[in-house]
């Protein structure tokens, strides 16, 4: 439970105080300059001085000099309260993806260490064997792919990826990949549209890019309550680009995550109320894997219950002849 009594020393109330209580400075300086004025020019009538003896111009001069340093004095106080709201947001955004990455590592090594010690404690069929040893290596591939994941987040971030781009043909290359993975999505109907029958050689760094087709692949199934998720995998050319769409039948989003559903930790949802999924890195990730390639990333989607579409745009020009 939040400390009632020390509601004052939030930084909204502070801005807030802070903001108000320097305007508040000026705006008495000025009424007080214009009341101590108003008495003088009396006097100077009453008693027929000289006013410009009294009065010099460089007197507003330096009252219009102060309003624009208070004017500077705001800006500033401003720009600080939002670079600390800021990362006052990433570190929840970090604390939330340490909570989640940390149950990633965490349940497959609990998994894993449960059927080794069923090993040690009983004498299993052979059938059983083998089931629990698929069940092990589908817990090591899981840990294998969040490792992999946070490395590749490092090396690309840091610009040290040492790999080399290929020329291949998307249409093929795409087919090939889900073809080869289809064990890990056999409850997911995934169709490849490709309505004007064209090739599309592009150079990629190949297991990055594997790495991009399988973070929309099980963002799209993670986020999904259909009985039967679906993503179809469009190809539009365009004059000058290729789009690349994924669309799927997930939970969607509002309209305002689409921007930041991008972001570095960023989550749907929060980690406390446990509606939060997934680590907050994968289309991170893609972004970066798209950007290195030349291209871009968006999200749409209609609404929540109404399926997202993420489209991937690459430059054509970049295509090899």
């Amino acid at each position: 439970m939040v400390n009632k009594s020390r509601w004052f020393f939030h930084p909204i109330f502070v801005f807030v105080f802070s903001i108000v209580a320097l305007g508040a400075s000026l705006v008495l300086y000025i009424y007080w300059y214009v009341g101590v004025s108003a008495g003088l020019a009396d006097v100077v009538r009453r008693f027929n001085l000289d006013k410009n003896q009294i009065f010099t111009p460089q007197t507003w001069v330096v009252i219009l000099i102060l309003s624009i340093l208070v004017g500077i004095i705001l800006a500033g106080i401003f720009i600080i309260f939002v670079y600390n709201q800021k990362l006052i947001q990433v570190y929840r955004m970090q604390h939330n993806f340490i909570n989640t990455f940390t149950h990633e590592l965490k349940t497959p090594l609990t998994s894993i260490s449960l059927y080794l010690e069923t090993f040690l404690r009983h004498e299993l069929p052979r059938e059983d064997q083998v089931k629990y040893t698929r069940y092990m290596l589908q817990d090591v591939n899981r840990l294998s792919d969040n490792t992999s994941r946070i490395l590749n987040l490092a090396q690309i971030e840091s610009k040290s990826f040492s790999g080399e781009f290929v020329t291949v043909d998307l249409v093929e290359f795409v087919t090939h990949f889900f073809d080869q993975n289809g064990h890990l999505f056999q409850n997911c109907h995934i169709v490849i549209h490709n309505p004007s029958k064209q090739s599309f050689p592009y150079s990629v760094i190949v297991s990055l890019f594997e790495m991009l087709l399988m973070n929309l692949a099980s963002n799209a199934i993670k986020y999904n309550d259909s009985e039967t998720p679906r993503v179809d995998i469009v190809f539009e050319p365009h004059l000058r680009k290729l789009h690349l769409r994924f669309e799927d039948n997930g939970i969607g989003f509002e309209k305002k995550e689409s921007k930041k559903i991008f972001k570095k930790f960023y989550q749907i949802g929060r980690a406390d109320d446990m509606t939060a999924k997934g680590s907050g890195i994968g289309l991170y990730l893609s972004h970066l894997i798209i950007k290195l390639h030349g291209g871009s990333i968006t999200a749409e989607s209609k609404g929540p219950g109404m399926g997202s579409i993420f489209t991937i745009t690459l430059p054509r020009r970049l295509q090899a002849s």
